[in-house]
């Protein structure tokens, strides 16, 4: 193969192999929500279901999956916001399910969210002067032992 033929051949394979490269994340939209935190509509009144490290989250419809979302952890960052630099760029988080966004106890900065973020998850990927953002979520998968 003639070496101006390879370096053609190698940028469309490269391409090739991104574009058909399997994709699990998902895309939304997530607002932010405080306290009151309790009680939930997956753990009531026990405070052992939050992170210690406060980053934690309600399920919108799209994902509540009639309950089922209860527990789930997921990873999520924010992609883009209509607020100029709402993003903290490269930032990545994880979240658990702790409620349903449709039933929180305090008003979310926007309603019908694919997920509500606690004040401290959404303060870790975005300013708060964004009401909303638009996320890419993937679901954290366990592994069996």
């Amino acid at each position: 193969m003639s070496k101006p033929l390879k370096l053609l051949l190698f940028p469309c394979l490269l391409s090739l192999a991104i574009l058909l490269r399997s994709s699990t994340a998902d895309v939304g939209t997530a607002a932010y929500y405080g306290p009151p935190y309790l009680p939930t509509v997956c753990y009531g009144r026990d405070p052992g279901q939050f992170p210690g490290s406060g980053l934690f989250a309600a399920a919108g419809e799209g994902i509540w999956d009639n309950g089922a979302s209860c527990g789930r952890q997921y990873f999520l960052r924010c992609l883009s916001s209509a607020t100029p630099n709402a993003c903290i760029k490269d930032r990545i988080i994880q979240v658990k399910v702790v409620d349903r966004g449709t039933m929180l106890n305090s008003l979310p900065s926007r309603n019908g969210t694919t997920m509500v973020l606690s004040n401290a998850a959404f303060q870790m990927i975005a300013s708060q002067a964004a009401q909303v953002i638009n996320i890419e979520f993937r679901q954290v998968l366990e592994t069996k032992s």
